[in-house]
């Protein structure tokens, strides 16, 4: 996976690229930047939102860090998003995971 320095420079030339803005946020969190990989997925989910995956990632990384109810209210609100959009796949993803939580 591409460092995060290198996805800034690939963002440089293509700031809306959804995909590079999304691999940023995978790239923080990875890198142990927790904070700023959810400030980025929540950049994404602002900026594009209805691009799902960056609600099940967001979730899954605040439940991993124990902050449930956070991480319940973003799957909630992506499963919402999954339906709208027609994505059947993440929808049962994140419900599935969002039903381990609780």
């Amino acid at each position: 996976m591409p460092t995060t320095r290198q996805l800034e420079q690939l963002l440089e030339s293509d700031p809306d690229d959804v995909f590079l803005q999304y691999a940023l946020a995978k790239a923080c969190v990875n890198e142990g930047n927790v904070e700023r990989g959810l400030a980025q997925y929540q950049s994404v989910i602002d900026r594009h939102p209805e691009y799902v995956p960056a609600y099940f990632q967001k979730g899954q990384t605040l439940a991993e860090r124990g902050r449930t109810d956070e991480a319940r209210a973003v799957l909630t609100h992506g499963i919402q998003i999954a339906r709208k959009v027609g994505d059947g796949h993440a929808e049962r993803e994140m419900t599935e995971f969002l039903d381990a939580l609780t």
